[in-house]
């Protein structure tokens, strides 16, 4: 004889539905809000001054190609990347590239004209006043083959003083968790309010279950 099973009745669990619900999404908006999925970037630029320009004559060392830049533009971009490459792989110590910027350009082109530099691995170039001056090195000369390796010799100082650069680290950890509590703060206290409000609703519901077995 087969046994009819008992038909129960379906319970929703609003509590955790607001959890699943509301807690990723109160997340993903504070994150926005506190502009958390930024990345922040810099790059160190070196200016040069009026002394060293002169000193160093960068304006007569070679023969400049000049490109101007008024805006981010990509014709212009990938032409002068082209030539820089070129300069740099025949180390051209003749020419060399003069970028000019004016009150009309873009800051984007300015960005990207200093990105073609690096990403070029040019090692010689001058930032002095509104113009970049990027310049090839010379051709290096062969090293002898007769040189003997040089065996470096290490002083020992960090295996010294271990024990405090591990304490040091221990500590910059320990701050910057406790700069990420004061960051997220309000998530923490949303997120125990919600399990306060669970269990709260829990002894509620278990109650009015074994009242209403009575």
């Amino acid at each position: 004889m087969i046994e009819k099973r008992e038909k129960r009745k379906k319970i929703f669990y609003v509590p955790g539905m607001i959890s699943l619900v509301l807690i990723p999404l109160i997340s993903v908006i504070y994150f926005f809000k506190t502009d958390s999925f930024k990345v922040d970037s810099c790059l160190a630029i070196s200016v040069s001054t009026k002394k060293e320009f002169e000193n160093y004559k960068i304006e007569s060392l070679r023969k400049y190609k000049t490109f101007k830049f008024k805006k981010d533009n990509f014709k212009e971009l990938k032409e002068l990347r082209f030539f820089v490459r070129d300069v740099l792989k025949k180390y051209d110590t003749i020419n060399g590239a003069k970028i000019h910027f004016d009150s009309t350009s873009d800051y984007n082109a300015f960005i990207s004209v200093i990105n073609i530099i690096v990403e070029e691995e040019a090692v010689l170039w001058a930032y002095y006043k509104d113009d970049i001056y990027v310049l090839a090195s010379p051709k290096p000369k062969p090293k002898p083959s007769n040189l003997k390796p040089i065996k470096y010799f290490s002083c020992g100082y960090y295996e010294a003083n271990k024990s405090y650069f591990l304490e040091m680290e221990r500590k910059r950890q320990f701050q910057y968790t406790i700069s990420l509590y004061k960051k997220y703060w309000i998530i923490l206290l949303s997120y125990f309010g919600i399990i306060l409000l669970n269990i709260f609703t829990l002894v509620k519901f278990n109650k009015n279950q074994n009242y209403n077995q009575k």
